[in-house]
């Protein structure tokens, strides 16, 4: 118990960070933490820390899919109990299809997996989505601003980070991210290209993308 208090209380800080992408949308933000908090604490539960991966690196996306859970529990859009069971069938397949092939799988590909028309998985996926408001109301006031869009700077100095990121990567996972996303490649040709199987780069690519997210974030 000492154990896991202390490890929570050495990352709030990654809660609160979380949080802080959500304000302004429709909940509290003491809602929002509690949520962030519970994220926590099923991250600290399932945290294998031989498989050589930063804890931070592993607990922010739990954190994360517990505060837009709770968002999608909480949207004021009304969606069909039919949308609802697809958006969640999908959810589903999506990670057995990542497990399995180290990517997403595209619409056309959830369409074959659950004998669903592409419009219907299209639908289902916006139906998804935490709806964002373009205006937010000032503190204390009844005024309302528009929400600011990233700049074409903001977008250079995003490409910048991410291209910082990838260069403080060793050489062999500089290549792998290199071959697989900007060149295309599959992953059994990134394997053979690497001199290492499948799998390895399976695993590899999982581990860097979760490190390339937390410098980026």
């Amino acid at each position: 118990m000492a154990v896991k208090n202390n490890c929570i209380e050495d990352n709030i800080g990654l809660v609160y960070a979380c949080a802080k992408r959500f304000v302004n949308r429709g909940i509290e933000y003491d809602d929002i933490v509690q949520a962030g908090c519970l994220g926590l604490t099923k991250a600290f539960r399932a945290f294998d820390k031989t498989r050589g991966t930063q804890f931070s690196t592993y607990a922010v996306p739990v954190i994360l899919g517990e505060i837009k859970q709770l968002f999608r529990e909480n949207s004021s859009l009304k969606v069909s109990r039919a949308l609802k069971d697809l958006s969640l069938k999908i959810s589903r397949e999506t990670e057995k299809f990542l497990s399995q092939y180290g990517r997403s799988p595209s619409i056309s590909e959830l369409s074959t997996i659950l004998g669903e028309s592409k419009e219907n998985i299209f639908e289902a996926l916006e139906a998804s989505q935490t709806p964002l408001s373009l205006t937010v109301k000032c503190d204390n006031t009844d005024e309302e601003i528009d929400v600011p869009i990233a700049s074409e700077e903001e977008k250079i100095s995003a490409k910048l980070s991410l291209a910082q990121a990838i260069g403080e990567l060793n050489e062999i996972d500089k290549n792998l991210i290199i071959l697989r996303f900007f060149k295309g490649k599959t992953q059994t040709q990134t394997a053979k290209i690497l001199g290492i199987n499948q799998v390895a780069v399976s695993r590899k690519e999982k581990v860097i993308l979760k490190t390339l997210r937390a410098k980026l974030q």
